[in-house]
């Protein structure tokens, strides 16, 4: 039989008694208290809803949970208290030393910096689908020039509504909201026509981004696509000696429009690299971190579009000298340009 401990050590071991959840809690769960009925108070009422003391307060309780926290998960305590003092701690450092911003803030900042952040950052895949839609320009214009009868393979003969090669000058330039429309001619038709393009690149677009996962083939495919139509229609009219007037007809609005739909490629694009060339990080989570990105991107697309939608709608039909569609065509391709680009304070962290 062992003899028993009557060393001081035992003797001392024997007196403590052993650490335990309860009387942990018995010692420091007023403080616990105190910091919650705190904080749900700032939720609710904000900083005006606490007296002086008790602002002050709110600091020294945070660290006293803190304390808590670290004793907890050293002794292993159990896991309910551990994930109570967890929980309350996060909400404390949000309440008390996080940003809290209004949903004006919010939407402030997205209009001011992420948003023109996020364009900034897809500059290269911007240029890649700029010029993707400036070569399906030129392939429609350079086939059509030359052999009239390509013009039917961009331009739905239903649509086109009489704009075609066999249309004459006088129709063509009454299209266009200079002088009037021949006798049995439809003077609607070219609503008809404008309400077909807008809806047509809206809808290329919106696929061009949501098709970008496919390794931005898909994405690369539709802003070819989408330059093929305005390239026809504008080798028609050109070789109709109009070409300036569609100019100004489609440049009111067209700034706009063709820059949303180049972002929008842009941010397709971004995820379909993200999934081929991941880099350091998985494929899931290089493509989550990409559409973080171009979703920023599309939200201000939607916008533009909405913007397109009104030059349009409104602009073009009440604006009818070349000159001035043409000056309200580059003020707003300045406008978004120097919104993006130009140089600004970084947001506040």
């Amino acid at each position: 039989m062992t003899p028993p401990d009557t060393s001081a050590a035992g003797r001392t071991s024997a007196a403590t008694p052993a650490f335990s959840t309860e009387r942990f809690r018995a010692e420091r769960e007023a403080d616990w208290i105190a910091f919650d009925a705190l904080l749900t108070r700032l939720e609710k009422k904000g900083a005006r809803g606490l007296s002086s003391d008790e602002l002050l307060q709110l600091p020294s309780l945070y660290r006293a949970t803190l304390s808590s926290l670290s004793i907890a998960r050293a002794t292993s305590l159990d896991k309910a208290l551990l994930d109570h003092l967890e929980a309350l701690s996060m909400r404390g450092y949000f309440l008390i030393y996080g940003v809290r911003q209004s949903r004006l803030g919010r939407l402030g900042r997205f209009l001011l910096h992420d948003w023109p952040a996020a364009v900034r950052a897809l500059w290269k895949e911007t240029l890649v689908v700029a010029a993707v839609l400036l070569l399906g320009v030129l392939t429609s214009w350079a086939l059509v020039a030359s052999q009239p009868d390509w013009y039917f393979h961009f331009i739905p003969e239903g649509i086109s509504g009489g704009r075609d090669p066999r249309a004459s000058v006088e129709y063509l330039q009454s299209t266009l909201g200079h002088g009037k429309a021949p006798a049995g001619e439809e003077e609607g038709a070219l609503h008809v026509f404008a309400t077909y393009l807008f809806t047509h690149n809206s809808r290329v677009s919106i696929m061009a981004f949501a098709l970008g996962f496919a390794f931005g083939v898909p994405t690369l495919i539709l802003e070819y696509y989408q330059g093929l139509s305005l390239g026809a229609m504008l080798a028609l009219f050109t070789s109709k000696g109009l070409g300036v007037d569609f100019g100004g007809w489609l440049f009111i609005h067209g700034t706009t429009e063709l820059f949303a739909a180049v972002l929008a490629g842009a941010a397709g694009l971004r995820i379909g690299t993200a999934v081929v060339f991941p880099g350091a990080m998985g494929r899931l989570e290089a493509a989550a971190a990409a559409g973080r990105t171009a979703g920023k991107v599309m939200v201000g697309v939607i916008v533009m579009l909405l913007a397109a939608g009104l030059l349009e709608g409104f602009g073009r039909q009440l604006i009818t000298d070349t000159l001035v569609r043409y000056g309200i065509g580059t003020l707003m391709l300045l406008f978004w340009l120097g919104y993006y680009y130009l140089p600004r304070k970084a947001a506040a962290a």
